[in-house]
This record gives C-alpha cells, structure tokens and sequence, in this order.
C-alpha cells in the first residue's frame, strides 16, 4: 500500500501556562502528538531573543517537533495550537484589551507569513466551563466568599445586572470570539444549550483525552496487600486535605499495612506518618513514567483537568480535590465545574447515588475520613467507577475532542475552503448539533 502523503498544512505547538495550571501545556502538546500520527508537519517557533513561556521547556513528552526562528511556510496554509488564544496569542492590541499573551508577536508573524486567511487558530479553552454571564459572575461572588443564598438578590438588583453585562463584555473580547478564524474548542463532559445561545462561535464536545491513551489501572491489588494510592498535589490548600487523609488512617488497614500515599506536588507542605498512612514524596520523572506510576496505582487523587481524564481513561477508582477556600461552614471548593459536570453525567448513567455522593464530598473535604476508609476497605466501592464512554453525554462524533480536531484538520488540508469558511462551518455545525438555532 502507497503511503499517504504528509497533510499540506503547518501547524504550530503554542504551549503555555494560562489558568495556573500544568495542563494548559500538555493538552497543546497531546494535540500535537495526535496530529504527528497523522503526518502533520509540527513546529514550534519562536522568535529570535524571545525564551519560551515559563514551564514550556521542561521534561514533557513532546512530539516531534521542529523549532524554527520564523514562521517556515512551507505550506500555504497553517493551523497554531494554543490555550486560550484571546489570552495568549491575539496579535493586535486593538482585537482585545490588555498587554500581549506569551504568543502574540510569533502569532502576528504567522499570520504575516500565510496570511490571515489562511491561518486557522484552535484555541482550547477551559474544560467544562461552559457557564452563562449570569452563571460566572454567581461563580465570581461565590468563590470570593458571598453565601449562596444572597446572590440571587444580589444579582437582581441595578448594580447586578450591569455586573453581568459588563461581564459578557469581557468574556467576548479576552476569547476573541470576534475573530472569524479562531476555532474556540470548548471541551467538557456535557454540553451547555445556555452558553451556546450566548455564545453562538463557542464550540462544545467532548473531552480532549489523553493521548496516547491512559495505561490501563490495575484489576486487583498487589501481593502484599498494602493500598498504594498516587496524589497529584497541585492546589495551594492540599496541606489541609493531607491533615484529615492522617487522621482518617489512624490504624493499619484490614489484613495489609498503611495506606502509601505517593506525592506529587509543585512544593513540600507538612505530612505526618501514622501507623495507618505512610507519605513518599515523588521526585520529577519523564511523562511516561509518571502516566504508569499514575495508573498502577490502586487509587489516584485527581487535581483540575488532565489527571481527573487520566484517572477516567486509565479505568478504576479515584478521588479528586481541586483546592478550597474558606474555613468550616464557609468551605467552599475551587473551580467545581469539572467533578460537578461528570457527577451529573454520572446521576444519568446509574452510577451509584453512594460513590456520587462520596466523590461530592471529598471534593468539598467533607467527611473525608468516611470517604477514604471506604476507598482503601470496600471492594464494591471501587466497583462502582463507570467507563469512559458513560461519563460523557455527547454522542458520536462529538464525545472525543481529540478524534474530531483530527478529522476536522485532515478535511480541511484536504479542501481549498480558507480559514474563516472552516471555522464558520463548523460553528454550524456545532450548534446544530446541539438543536440550538
């Protein structure tokens, strides 16, 4: 069989940190692994006397890659991978307020390259923040610490209503949703009928999953039946959740001993060993070796986007923490969107009210004691966890982010359609599929 000629397309890899999170970097980066499998030419260029973002240079898996000082065109036409591309890449300060993103000035040179309409920007936005003007400024007061059962007032009154508003306003111009070549991917576990009439240039689907795909988790424990759990620590507050973890193990578990709980986390906070919990901190490791320590474990603790699709995809059980703010009554969680999406997925598909509720909890670090003791002891807890194609409710060919930017990228490579007619289309297409007019 002839082998299929390289797309005649460019893509460049824009990786950088935007919403505080590693994640940003490797979703750029699992896209582009994706696209290498399909002969896509990938580069990463940067101009001359400018350094990467910060974290972009670190010990990822990258694809392969060429890193170039100027835009190469070598094609006629090119596609750039970024997070937020209103954040980190619009080119001209008058398209959106404030300084330039980390990617603006090798953006303005790409598109001076190809030309502008020949340029087809994927922005990948926020995972499962699909929220009206109305929902985000809620959010906005909630986690600033206004109770929830005053916000509806407040967001009835003059002064809530102009909030709103000028919320829309902001949000529009920071995505650059004005911008007609800019395919804006919002990934999620369920689309947002609501945010789609809002935001009619704002593409939904499923997640984008890992890619190569999660190692598979482990059918049964290990020999000497110690519980082995991985933690990706991130959140700033993850000392407090590491405090109720000690005192939810203050004995050795049923017929093995302490749970071992193995750490990875962008800084040290205070650990203590008990008879029931042993602490190993993990040093850096390459990405392939931390995505198999990730997934033999016997539980993962989950954090933001990547590691809870790692844990889904991988199968088996997980508890996730995504940081909290506020002390007793007024704990409240960090970015909730994330575990609440995939629990009310999970309300649809029969998944246990009980593994529901605990995930729920945990997540708030309520009852975690309960929560944990129940992970490490019942077998019919860990049971419970659903696979992959049951914690999204999109249907084919939607449900997989990563699967439909491959055969969106192949189609276009393979038309004479410019940008704009590309993005247009599948704004369409997008709403159509969501019935939304």
């Amino acid at each position: 069989m002839r082998r299929r000629a390289p797309p005649r397309v460019d893509v460049y890899l824009q990786p950088a940190v935007v919403g505080g999170g590693l994640g940003d970097i490797e979703e750029v980066l699992a896209v582009g692994r994706r696209l290498a499998r399909q002969r896509f030419p990938l580069f990463l260029f940067r101009a001359p006397g400018r350094p990467l973002p910060p974290s972009v240079d670190g010990p990822w898996d990258w694809p392969r890659v060429r890193r170039v000082a100027r835009a190469v065109g070598t094609a006629d036409r090119a596609v750039t991978v970024t997070p937020w591309w209103g954040v980190s890449a619009a080119p001209d300060p008058a398209e959106r307020p404030g300084a330039p993103g980390p990617w603006s000035e090798e953006t303005a040179r790409i598109e001076a390259a190809y030309g502008r309409d020949r340029v087809l920007h994927v922005s990948l936005e926020e995972f499962a923040r699909t929220y009206t003007s109305r929902q985000q400024t809620w959010e906005r007061w909630r986690e600033g610490g206004t109770r929830s059962r005053r916000i509806p007032e407040r967001l009835r009154g003059v002064r809530g209503r102009k909030e709103v508003e000028a919320f829309r306003r902001a949000y529009r111009a920071w995505r650059a949703f004005d911008r007609p070549n800019v395919l804006h991917l919002f990934p999620g576990f369920a689309p947002s009928r609501a945010f789609a009439r809002e935001f009619p240039e704002a593409v939904q689907l499923g997640p984008l999953w890992p890619f190569p795909p999660a190692p598979r988790a482990p059918l049964r424990r290990t020999a000497d039946g110690r519980r082995r759990w991985v933690w990706y620590a991130s959140p700033s507050t993850s000392d407090r959740l590491a405090r109720l973890l000690t005192a939810a193990f203050p004995r050795p578990m049923p017929g093995g001993g302490p749970v071992e709980v193995g750490v990875r986390a962008p800084r040290r906070f205070p650990t203590e060993p008990t008879p029931g919990i042993r602490w190993r901190w993990l040093e850096p490791m390459p990405a392939d070796r931390w995505r198999r320590r990730f997934a033999s474990a016997d539980l993962r603790i989950a954090t933001g986007t990547r590691t809870l699709l790692e844990a889904i995809d991988g199968g088996g059980p997980f508890l996730y923490f995504n940081g909290a703010m506020g002390e007793g009554r007024a704990a409240r969680r960090h970015r909730p969107e994330k575990i609440a999406s995939l629990l009310s997925v999970w309300a649809d598909r029969g998944v246990p009210a009980r593994l529901r509720r605990d995930l729920a909890d945990f997540a708030r670090l309520r009852s975690v004691a309960s929560v944990a003791w129940r992970a490490a002891t019942d077998p019919a807890w860990g049971r419970g966890f659903p696979p992959r194609r049951r914690c999204v409710r999109y249907v084919p060919p939607w449900d997989d982010a990563g699967a439909a930017l491959d055969r969106w990228l192949r189609r276009w490579a393979a038309s004479s359609e410019d940008a704009v007619g590309a993005v247009g289309r599948l704004r369409r297409e997008a709403r159509g599929a969501l019935a939304v007019p």
